[in-house]
């Protein structure tokens, strides 16, 4: 790193270590709570909460638990006239994204998600490592219980391995029913859409779009029962799956080996760009051949992006597995704190525990998040 470089990012550290004291207040950290819905500051300068505020904040994490996309919610939203965080009539999907992933509603802050960078234009760019960022725990009330937004977040990655980035949300079951026929998921249906005998059943989307699948249709009411069963099976066998489920984290979660080779990419990609840079510099300063010079170039910026392309995969692939390893950590708890069998469906059991349902033929069974599968015949 040249001099310049290090004496800018020294006067980085230097301003944001500042900037991170001056928000420390007995051991809390403050934050701009205007622009976070269902907090205000209090009489001494403390975050509060603002209980009517939060009130759409909890609404807002129900509905997505309750299988509505962002899309969806902001549309709810708008409809029942609630005002966004900034006063406005209409909401956007984006705004519920970033509200359903944001640690404050749990009680927690993260600092330096952005830094300036120029004190002069008060610039501010996204944080991707260039100074250090401080996690900060039961910093002030959450709004929602830190199981239900581990949950979310859980959804929110579960929800990106279906069907590539597309996800239809309308209910606890959508893409979470699927077709031993043809692996496809099921979709909502309404019956009787216009008269008393109206009901909701879920078939699979392909059995009239060519495939013809022969798996029958299920109710929310046969949903409930087989899940009730299948959890209650799965809790007999409590203590022997809690057993074996480190085994499972090792298989399905360990990031050792991609971590080392991350390592790698970047040593690589540091080495490439000074091989780069070196490369440039020497045909500035003397006479070289020209299509000499352009195939070195040509085959380190060549080398360059292969293994850039192959971080991006590493990082994508680390993400996942530490993503599951956190759905298995709500699997865990959730079955730990569960005492007894259930007797009647439960929401909250049904999105932390389960991972999909199969329905064939002549058979349904529920796939849990640990990978465990129950059959009813």
């Amino acid at each position: 790193m040249s001099s310049i470089a290090q004496e800018e990012s020294r006067s980085i550290s230097e301003n944001v270590t500042w900037g991170h004291r001056k928000r420390f207040a007995d051991g809390k950290v403050s934050f701009a709570y205007s622009t976070v819905l269902g907090f205000e500051r209090g009489p001494n300068g403390e975050v509060l909460v603002n209980h009517e505020e939060a009130k759409t904040v909890r609404l807002i994490f129900s509905l997505f638990l309750e299988g509505m996309t962002p899309t969806a919610i902001a549309k709810e939203l708008t409809e029942r006239g609630i005002k966004s965080p900034k006063g406005k009539d209409k909401w956007c999907q984006g705004t519920v994204r970033r509200m359903l992933s944001n640690e404050k509603y749990k009680g927690c802050a993260l600092l330096q998600k952005q830094f300036t960078i120029d004190y002069l234009t008060k610039k501010l760019v996204k944080n991707e490592g260039q100074v250090p960022q401080y996690y900060v725990e039961n910093n002030h009330e959450a709004i929602i219980s830190p199981q239900v937004f581990d949950m979310v977040q859980a959804e929110l990655e579960r929800r990106k391995r279906v069907n590539g980035s597309h996800y239809s949300g309308v209910t606890i079951f959508s893409n979470r029913i699927k077709c031993a026929d043809c692996g496809g998921f099921f979709g909502s249906k309404v019956w009787h859409s216009n008269d008393k005998y109206r009901r909701v059943i879920y078939r699979c989307n392909h059995k009239y779009s060519g495939k013809h699948c022969m798996t029958p249709h299920v109710t929310e009411d046969e949903l409930h029962e087989l899940f009730v069963s299948a959890f209650n099976e799965l809790l007999a066998e409590k203590k022997e799956i809690l057993s074996n489920i480190e085994i499972v984290r090792k298989t399905l979660c360990d990031t050792s080996e991609l971590t080392a080779e991350r390592e790698r990419l970047h040593a690589e990609l540091a080495m490439l760009a000074e091989m780069t840079r070196a490369c440039v510099e020497e045909k500035q300063s003397a006479p070289v051949d020209q299509d000499e010079y352009q195939a070195r170039y040509n085959g380190l910026v060549e080398k360059y992006n292969i293994s850039r392309q192959r971080l991006e995969e590493v990082d994508y692939m680390i993400d996942q597995k530490q993503a599951q390893s956190e759905i298995i950590n709500i699997f865990v708890k959730a079955l730990k704190e569960q005492g007894r069998a259930i007797t009647e469906f439960d929401d909250a059991l049904w999105c932390s525990m389960v991972d999909f349902v199969t329905i064939g033929r002549d058979y349904r069974s529920v796939t849990f998040k640990d990978g465990t599968e129950k059959k009813v015949l």
